[in-house]
């Protein structure tokens, strides 16, 4: 059965599917492939464990994690990682 294409809505087709590869949901590899420079970024993050709590919320508030306010920095990072 062939693969079903992302849509004309996803600027980076292969970048989308590598990411998707690696397990990412529809939405957040559609994200970053349409992101601006996408091609250029990566990889110079700190690793979620060692940020803040306050740090990771921010990231959360920033992409929009629904119901935020009551996680704890684990249920955070979940959050951040399967969005």
């Amino acid at each position: 059965m062939p693969e079903k294409s992302p849509g004309p809505q996803v600027k980076d087709k292969d970048q989308y599917e590598a990411l998707r590869d690696k397990g990412y949901s529809k939405e957040k590899s559609a994200r970053i492939a349409n992101s601006k420079g996408a091609e250029k970024r990566g990889g110079k993050s700190d690793k979620y464990e060692d940020q803040t709590k306050q740090e990771i919320y921010d990231e959360a508030k920033k992409v929009g994690i629904e119901g935020r306010s009551k996680m704890s920095k684990a249920e955070l990072i979940k959050a951040l990682r399967n969005n």
